[in-house]
């Protein structure tokens, strides 16, 4: 899948889209982009670099979202993270939690497109990597089509050529940013009449998607692509249905089973643990994989009981294996037709 793909991808998530998850949904998905957590800028630039910003070359492609409003530290970030090799560098201008507005980034910067479009200018300035923006279509009270259309063209003058648009407005008080996720009504209505106003942005929806059905129906409506968020961590084997519904031009992945993708966990689990990496960091990714199916009950206790004891090791993730009656696997591979 080119860098340059947007049709599928998995939303940034915070405590749910670190590296272990973003390799054991590669192993679901070969196609579909992929996001990290929020990163701050001030994090990466004065903190552990690498701890923050290494990832497994399969994860690709592969995006970090990064948190701050400073354009001069989102610059030295963004460049870090383009030595890593990351194929797209995304500014969160979406994110409501309080916490995240008293940092000054987040749903908040809504209220200074300027001021985003300098961070935009900052990092294109030092890296040839896409940058993007994810934003909301309104904030409080300011819910009118006029606020997010004059965001989005402030932003886009500045050289943003790629927006992320949940399609909810946010609170920026009295929500929590789970009921941010919930309460404001979904306006998909918003996002395509942005399509017809802004016709050479490139235009991702994001907010409510969960069935392939609404893929299908937001691609039809001409938008760039679809950005899956809770449904991909609650039920992962979803994204072998999205990748095989639409992204598999490029071949399709034969055989695929659960048992298949837990035997690469396995493999990944065993050389991250000997690198001192607990088991539970990897094996909580893991827990929707039968979401479902029969037995998804004995699973998730399975590997919640074994994952908890100190000297837990991968096999942890065999006997769970054995507690859904699945007890043969084989790796899939990419192959053409």
């Amino acid at each position: 899948m080119p860098a340059g793909e947007w049709r599928v991808s998995v939303a940034p998530m915070m405590d749910c889209t670190d590296r272990h998850c973003r390799y054991f949904m590669r192993l679901l998905s070969p196609r579909v982009r992929l996001y990290t957590e929020m990163l701050t800028a001030a994090a990466i630039v004065r903190g552990s670099t690498d701890r923050l910003l290494r990832f497994d070359p399969s994860e690709e492609p592969v995006a970090v979202q990064l948190g701050g409003s400073d354009p001069a530290l989102l610059a030295a970030a963004a460049k870090r993270a383009a030595d890593y090799g990351y194929d797209e560098i995304n500014l969160n201008a979406g994110c409501p939690s309080e916490r995240v507005s008293d940092g000054a980034f987040g749903a908040c910067l809504m209220k200074s497109p300027d001021l985003v479009g300098q961070c935009v200018v900052a990092m294109q300035a030092v890296t040839s990597v896409p940058v993007t923006v994810k934003t909301r279509i309104g904030l409080d009270d300011r819910d009118d089509y006029g606020f997010v259309r004059d965001f989005v063209g402030a932003v886009a003058a500045a050289g943003c050529r790629t927006f992320i648009l949940h399609a909810r407005k946010a609170y920026l008080s009295g929500l929590s940013p789970k009921e941010n996720r919930t309460v404001p009504p979904l306006r998909y209505d918003v996002v395509y009449q942005l399509r017809q106003d802004f016709p050479d942005l490139r235009l991702i929806i994001n907010g409510g998607i969960d069935s392939a059905d609404g893929v299908r129906q937001h691609l039809a409506a001409g938008l760039d692509g679809v950005m899956i968020g809770r449904k991909a961590y609650a039920d992962p084997w979803w994204l072998t249905e999205l990748d095989d519904t639409f992204l598999a031009a490029g071949g399709r992945v034969e055989p695929r089973s659960r048992a298949a993708v837990v035997s690469g966990m396995v493999d990944y689990a065993r050389r991250e643990c000997r690198s001192g990496t607990r088991l539970h960091h990897i094996s909580r990714h893991l827990l929707g994989l039968y979401h479902g199916q029969p037995g998804a009950r004995s699973w998730r206790r399975a590997i919640t009981l074994g994952s908890a004891r100190p000297d837990a090791g991968p096999d942890i993730l065999l006997s769970a294996l054995d507690e859904v009656g699945e007890k043969s696997f084989s790796k899939g591979v990419l192959t053409n037709g």
